[in-house]
C-alpha cells in the first residue's frame, strides 16, 4: 500500500525527528537523493546544463544542495533566485562548488531543471515571480525535448493534501518527494503535474493515520475472491443487475459482462425486452427477469442499479424498489440521475450503498450548485463531501480514481491503473458490472470500488496497449487482469 500525508502530519513527523539528529541532517539526506535521482536522470552528469530555481525556503535549500551536488560531478549549474533572498548556506555550497547564482533564466536550454520554489505549504496559483519561472520552465520543457522537470518535494502551485491546481503551476516529469507521498501527489489535478513520483525515505515515523492510500497489486490480490472445493454458483455470490432498456440494450449487455467477468456465480439480469435479446445473444448464462417482473426476480447478494435503464418514473419506481433491499446495492449511470430524487429511499436504507459517479453524475448527485468543474477541480473534496453527506461509499471516476467513504477517519484510496484509453462508451457499465460482481462475493463497498476500479485500469491498460479499445475489449481483458494481480 502506498500510502500519503497531509502536511500537518509530516511536520510533526519532521519535527519529532530533527529533535533526535544534529542541525541539517533531515536536509543534507533529501538533497543527497535528490542529487542520485537527477545523476540518474542526466546521464553524464559531466557537462550538462542544470537550471534551479528556488525560493526563500527549505526546498530551495534542498534544490541548491542537490545543484552544488551536481556541480561537484562538472555539470554546469545555474541557480535562478526567485525571491532575491535563498537558503544561505545552499547558495554558499552551490557557490563553492562551482556554480553560479542569477535573478533570470540561463540564455541556454537547460538538460535538467530543479524546481524548488514552494514547499508544501504553498496553497493557491503561484504569483509572480514563480508564475513566469514557471511558464519559463515549461517553454523550455515543450520545445527542447531533452530537458527535464524535477520537482522538489511536489511541483510549486499544487495543493499537497488535495491536489487542487488553483493558478499556474509547475508541470513536473518527475517529482523527488521526501519522507512520505503527499495526497496532492496521487490525485488530479495534481497528479497530472508530479509525473513519475520517487518517494526518498528520511526516516520519518507516522503514528497518524494516512489521508490516502494507493493499493498495490499485492493489495488487491488480498482482496479478490477465490473459489473452493466446496463452491457452488450461489457460494461465489448472486448480483443483481437492474439495467438496460429498449434505447440502451447494450448498457445491459456490458454491465452483464463485467459482472459474468468480475467472478460472480450467477448474474440476474432485469431489463426490457430488447435488451434482454441482447444480453441473451452475447451472455447465455445469464438468467434474465422482464422488467416489470422485478420484484420476482429472485434473491442476490447484492445489486448494481442504473447503466442505461433510463430515467422514466417507471425506472425511478424500480431503483427505489432495489434501494429498498436488505444487501448492497451499487448505483451508477441513469441510477445516479434518478437518486438525486430518492434521497428519503436512500437515508432509509441499512445496508451498505455504493455510487460510481463521474464529475458530471456526482454535481447532479449533490443537486446543491457544484457543477461539474467544480467536481473536477476539487476532486477529493467533493468525494469525501458527498460519502459524509448522503453515508454512501463514493466511487469518483476520472483520470485519477478516488474512493470515499462515510467514515471520515477512513484514507481516501486513489486507483493507480488506468490508461486515457478507457474514456470510451461502455466503459463504465462494464465497471459496475464488474464492482457489483466484487460486491455480490462479499467484499466490502470500498474493497470492491478500488479493486474493480484497479482490474478495470488494468484491463484497458492490456487491452489498449497503445491503441484505441472499446467496452468490448475490456470485458475480454479482464481474466488477464485478474490472472496479472493475483499470480
Amino acid at each position: 500500500m502506498r500510502s500519503a500525508y497531509q502536511v500537518d502530519t509530516v511536520r510533526a513527523a519532521e519535527r519529532t525527528l530533527m529533535g533526535t539528529l544534529p542541525d541539517g541532517t533531515l536536509m543534507r539526506r533529501a538533497s543527497a537523493g535528490l542529487a542520485a535521482v537527477c545523476a540518474s536522470l542526466l546521464e553524464p552528469v559531466y557537462g550538462a546544463r542544470v537550471t534551479v530555481l528556488t525560493g526563500s525556503g527549505d526546498n530551495g535549500g534542498d534544490a541548491l544542495y542537490a545543484g552544488a551536488a551536481l556541480a561537484r560531478r562538472g555539470a554546469v549549474v545555474t541557480a535562478v533566485i526567485a525571491t532575491g533572498t535563498a537558503h544561505e548556506a545552499g547558495t554558499a555550497a552551490l557557490r563553492q562548488a562551482g556554480g553560479r547564482v542569477s535573478s533570470e533564466m540561463p540564455a541556454r536550454d537547460a538538460d535538467l531543471i530543479i524546481d524548488g520554489l514552494l514547499g508544501i505549504g504553498g496553497r493557491g496559483g503561484l504569483r509572480e515571480p514563480f508564475a513566469t519561472l514557471a511558464a519559463q520552465a515549461e517553454r523550455q520543457r515543450q520545445a527542447h525535448l531533452g530537458t527535464t522537470v524535477v520537482a522538489v518535494d511536489l511541483p510549486s502551485g499544487i495543493d499537497a493534501d488535495t491536489g487542487v491546481v488553483d493558478g499556474a503551476a509547475v508541470t513536473a516529469d518527475v517529482t523527488v518527494t521526501f519522507g512520505a507521498v503527499k495526497p496532492g501527489l496521487l490525485i488530479d489535478p495534481g497528479a497530472s503535474h508530479a509525473g513519475t513520483v520517487q518517494l526518498i525515505d528520511i526516516g520519518l515515523g507516522f503514528d497518524s493515520p494516512a489521508a490516502a492510500q494507493a493499493p498495490q497489486r499485492e493489495d488487491i490480490a488480498a482482496l479478490l475472491p477465490r473459489p473452493g472445493a466446496e463452491s457452488d454458483k450461489y457460494r461465489r455470490g448472486v448480483v443483481g443487475l437492474l439495467a438496460g432498456s429498449d434505447r440502451y440494450a447494450g448498457a445491459a449487455v456490458l454491465a452483464t459482462g463485467g459482472a459474468i467477468r468480475g467472478g460472480a456465480g450467477m448474474v440476474r439480469v432485469v431489463t426490457e425486452a430488447s435488451a434482454a435479446q441482447a444480453v441473451r445473444a452475447r451472455w447465455a448464462e445469464a438468467v434474465l427477469t422482464p422488467a416489470d417482473d422485478l420484484a420476482h426476480a429472485g434473491r442476490v447478494q447484492a445489486w448494481v442499479a442504473g447503466p442505461g435503464m433510463g430515467i422514466t418514473d417507471e425506472a425511478g419506481a424500480r431503483l427505489e424498489h432495489v434501494l429498498g433491499a436488505d444487501v448492497p446495492v451499487l448505483v451508477d449511470a441513469d441510477g445516479l440521475t434518478l437518486l438525486a430524487k430518492l434521497k428519503d429511499a436512500l437515508a432509509r436504507r441499512t445496508a451498505p450503498t455504493l455510487i460510481t459517479p463521474h464529475a458530471g453524475e456526482l454535481a447532479r448527485v449533490l443537486a446543491d450548485g457544484t457543477d461539474a468543474a467544480a467536481v473536477e477541480a476539487h476532486r477529493l473534496e467533493h468525494a469525501r463531501r458527498a460519502a459524509a453527506e448522503l453515508g454512501i461509499t463514493v466511487l469518483l471516476k476520472g483520470s485519477t480514481t478516488v474512493v470515499a467513504t462515510p467514515r471520515g477517519d477512513d484514507p481516501v484510496l486513489v486507483n493507480p491503473t488506468g490508461t486515457a484509453w478507457l474514456a470510451t462508451a461502455g466503459s463504465g457499465d462494464v465497471l459496475s458490472g464488474l464492482a457489483g460482481s466484487l460486491l455480490a462475493q462479499g467484499l466490502a463497498p470500498e474493497q470492491a470500488a478500488i479493486a474493480g476500479a484497479y482490474l478495470h485500469g488494468l484491463a484497458g491498460r492490456l487491452a489498449a496497449d497503445g491503441a484505441p479499445i472499446g467496452a468490448f475489449d475490456l470485458i475480454a481483458a479482464l481474466p488477464a487482469a485478474i490472472r496479472a494481480t493475483t499470480r
